[in-house]
């Protein structure tokens, strides 16, 4: 079963977000509060626990949900595997994958604190297709297209 580990936040772009209990989020918006929320396409950010554990796996120390500025950290499903339109309803919440990995912007802090970033390779963004809540140990469903 795929499931969220972690909801994480942060008031500002380029840092470490931080865990939370819950994430309440908008159509055209993504996860209220958060510094990368906005109507766009990568209103939201997940990475995979797995991802993070090839990073631990080299040696890089202190890696824990939010370190990668994801807004969900999941398990269970390879996100970077996932199409572009897939659709994944998480709680209360549905959103629709946008784009697959990113390219890491210069100066980037967790690069710098990490000495690596998964994100441009591993990470997904999602834009919100129904409001609602996301908490830690919610199931993450695949729906079909």
């Amino acid at each position: 079963m795929a499931r969220v580990v972690a909801v994480n936040i942060s008031d500002r772009k380029g840092v470490i977000k931080t865990p939370v209990e819950m994430g309440e989020f908008e159509i055209d918006l993504g996860m209220k509060g958060d510094a990368h929320s906005g109507n766009w396409h990568r209103q939201v950010s997940l990475l995979a626990q797995e991802s993070i554990d090839k990073m631990s796996a080299k040696g890089i120390l202190e890696l824990t949900s939010g370190k990668f500025a994801e807004n969900l950290t999941t398990e269970g499903i390879e996100l970077f595997t996932l199409p572009v339109g897939t659709r994944l309803e998480i709680g209360e919440v549905l959103m629709e994958v946008t784009q697959i990995g990113k390219e890491c912007h210069r100066g980037c802090q967790i690069m710098k604190m990490v000495g690596d970033c998964i994100m441009p390779r591993e990470g997904i963004f999602a834009k919100i297709l129904r409001n609602g809540v996301i908490r830690p140990g919610d199931e993450i469903s695949l729906l079909a297209e």
